[in-house]
């Protein structure tokens, strides 16, 4: 027979039997312009690091889409509010915003919360520039923010095979997954 045991409000407390971790799931794509003076976009940074590029985000914030990925990664897990609805770009507070305050606001919640990061695992979608040689330099700057050790974030650069906006240099695209733990 089916247990009809109402379950407990979003907040409200953990189930007894929930399992002693939490899985969050991150995405964000930022749209690549030329950067200014003679475009719309902003610098291209990335996990922290200026990537030197012709083209660059358009975002209200500075448009770090990796950590954006990890914030709304963290969020997730702990049933929390996401990027946009913490930090609206309806919000002149957040124009131009550095990213970093985003994430560590996020690391802040799932330490209030009772959690503690396992492990961050993050694909960056992106056809230029390479990500090999800025990949150590983004994840100690993720690792810092949430206060994990380094061998707990994992960052890799993919293309989309020049198909679609991504493909195309026109996009950036990250995909993040997290794991909690009690």
């Amino acid at each position: 027979m089916a247990d009809h045991t109402p379950s407990p409000a979003i907040g409200g407390p953990a189930h007894p039997k929930a399992p002693p971790f939490r899985v969050g799931h991150g995405y964000d794509l930022h749209r690549l312009e030329v950067q200014a003076p003679a475009g719309k976009g902003r610098p291209f940074i990335l996990g922290g690091v200026i990537l030197e590029h012709t083209h660059g985000p358009i975002s209200h914030s500075d448009g770090d889409a990796l950590y954006h990925a990890v914030t709304d990664a963290l969020l997730a897990a702990i049933s929390q509010p996401d990027i946009g609805q913490l930090f609206p770009d309806t919000d002149p507070r957040h124009e131009s915003q550095d990213s970093s305050i985003f994430l560590a606001e996020a690391a802040r919640r799932v330490a209030q919360a009772g959690w503690n990061i396992g492990n961050v695992d993050a694909t960056v979608i992106l056809e230029r520039p390479k990500l090999s040689p800025h990949k150590q330099a983004m994840r100690a700057n993720i690792a810092r923010l949430i206060a994990a050790p380094l061998d707990s974030v994992n960052i890799k650069g993919k293309t989309h095979e020049k198909v679609d906006a991504v493909g195309e240099g026109r996009a950036v695209e990250v995909h993040v997954v997290t794991l909690l733990w009690r």
